[in-house]
């Protein structure tokens, strides 16, 4: 398995270094259309090279995040069309987890609306999210809007700690996890702020 994802980061780095911002967007729509490729290494090192001045900060981070928004749609409506028997029978042609779609439609469940918010923003959950609210139908426009600002973050934060790291970006796919709960602990409190403020002012 490990053989297999150093094979993904390879294939990944070669696609943004060869096609920049297009390699972005293809990444990143595939691996929020299911197929996981790690959106770590890819922004990471969209993140070097705007350390070595190849790429621009923030387009990279829009076309990445645009990118997720694409992909999430095609499993969105996997997820309406095929739901679980598609996956079932087509699943292994990408290795396709029958586990990880199990913690992300738990997650989809417990949360509703907002857990494709927050689950953007959390390794492998974010892979399969989209899957779940198609199969629930859940409605599009609050799909495509939650998708959006939930993968603006994690793209943001992928980008500028790959610029920031240099030639050190690939230390991200390893060691990123830890940030990333700290980072949506972050957001979930700055949302429970935002949502208290206006109810105050409400009342």
């Amino acid at each position: 398995m490990h053989a297999v994802v150093q094979s993904l980061i390879i294939w990944t780095v070669h696609l943004v270094s060869s096609l920049g911002y297009y390699g972005i967007f293809i990444g990143m729509t595939v691996e929020s259309a299911c197929i996981p490729l790690p959106s770590e290494a890819i922004m990471a090192f969209a993140g070097y090279l705007t350390y070595k001045g190849v790429l621009q900060f923030w387009p990279a981070v829009i076309i990445g995040t645009l990118g997720n928004v694409v992909g999430s749609i095609i499993a969105y409506y996997v997820g309406i069309r095929g739901g679980r028997p598609f996956l079932e029978r087509y699943g292994r042609a990408i290795w396709f987890s029958h586990k990880h779609l199990d913690v992300a439609e738990k997650w989809f469940l417990r949360y509703g609306d907002w857990s494709v918010f927050f689950g953007r923003l959390l390794p492998v959950i974010r892979t399969f999210i989209s899957l779940p609210a198609g199969i629930f139908r859940m409605r599009f426009g609050p799909f495509v809007l939650f998708t959006a600002v939930g993968s603006l973050p994690w793209s943001f934060l992928l980008v500028y700690v790959g610029k920031k790291l240099g030639p050190r970006w690939d230390s991200v796919e390893t060691n990123f996890r830890p940030l990333t709960y700290v980072f949506l602990a972050l957001i979930i409190i700055l949302i429970i702020w935002f949502l208290r403020k206006n109810r105050d002012k409400k009342l």
